[in-house]
């Protein structure tokens, strides 16, 4: 299959000539389609933005008001020139999160953005469809990174902070998606108890319930410290939990939650002492699975292990190419 000339990769993100849009640049444009509200894919000084409602209201909160911002349900097409149609479809990454479903002249093209596969409560799950080229992420793009059951992790965390009552389980977590899926995890495991929050989570988790996602008790560690934290379940940034701020906690019991902590030699190097593998990002099994499943003609990897990817693709006589795309991290997890 030939490549279409209407999209090009580019090492800022992938452009479409015919509109003069650019899928997840890198840094601000005129045009800009955004696939989730993560800073290495929502940057700031866009002109015009089309992203998910909740995306943009993301963007706002981290960026100030998007006076060009185009909110797009899923599943709803939208007709951009050019011959151009686009659909988003969720990616089940955090909220908001979508797959940019491009289709012009009978080909259609699908950009995953940040994705996993496995259940969410705080986002709508990843919703397959059939492609010609599908453009992939592989931050966990190697056969060592497969993620464990989740339910099973949250409940190392309960039965860590119910042996240690006199202690507080610390946990450090990505402030959008992360923080707010393990609080739901750990409300949908029965734990009802009030969940303490650094300050740099309170704005976030505040936005998630007001989209409906329901969090339960959240309280500001604020001033507290000592005795009024002891058997507490406290979020915070991973930087918070090797800096001054964590002193006042209650011998705590540091824990990460991060699909990174598959290598223990990244938890022993942070100090933490509970590793919880929950990740945000498609596994191994579930990077190669989700190709088999569409069953592209061919497939682009955008970041992360590509080389493993495009290799195991070449493999399964699947063709594949690495792009490379500047100015995309690991977000902590």
């Amino acid at each position: 299959m030939p490549n279409p000339d209407w999209i090009l990769p580019q090492p800022q993100g992938l452009y479409l000539p015919g509109i003069n849009a650019w899928i997840d640049p890198v840094r601000a444009v005129d045009r800009a389609i955004i696939t989730h509200g993560h800073a290495d894919h929502a940057r700031a000084g866009h002109g015009a933005v089309l992203a998910t409602a909740e995306t943009l209201a993301i963007m706002h909160q981290r960026f100030g008001p998007q006076a060009g911002g185009q909110p797009l349900a899923y599943g709803s097409r939208l007709a951009l020139g050019d011959g151009l149609t686009l659909m988003l479809l969720p990616a089940g990454h955090v909220l908001g999160s979508a797959q940019v479903v491009l289709e012009k002249g009978g080909t259609r093209l699908i950009i995953s953005g940040d994705y996993k596969r496995r259940a969410d409560p705080t986002c709508p799950a990843f919703e397959p469809l059939a492609c010609d080229i599908f453009i992939t992420e592989a931050t966990f793009g190697l056969p060592v990174f497969r993620h464990p059951d989740t339910g099973g992790e949250v409940a190392r965390l309960l039965a860590t902070l119910a042996a240690n009552p006199d202690r507080c389980v610390a946990v450090g977590a990505y402030a959008l998606g992360k923080a707010q899926r393990l609080i739901a995890e750990l409300r949908r495991a029965g734990h009802d108890a009030p969940i303490y929050l650094h300050g740099a989570m309170v704005a976030l988790c505040a936005l998630y319930q007001a989209h409906g996602v329901d969090l339960g008790d959240l309280r500001p560690v604020g001033t507290l410290k000592g005795d009024a934290l002891k058997g507490a379940i406290i979020i915070a940034p991973p930087s918070a939990l090797a800096d001054r701020w964590s002193r006042r906690l209650p011998d705590p019991i540091t824990a990460m939650a991060s699909g990174w902590m598959r290598v223990r030699q990244r938890a022993v190097q942070r100090g933490v002492e509970l590793p919880l593998i929950i990740s945000d990002h498609a596994d191994w099994d579930e990077l190669t699975g989700t190709i088999a499943q569409l069953d592209p003609g061919e497939v682009w990897v955008t970041h992360g292990r590509e080389e493993a990817l495009v290799h195991w693709c070449a493999l399964h006589q699947r063709r594949a190419r690495a792009l490379a795309l500047v100015g995309r991290e690991d977000e902590g997890d």
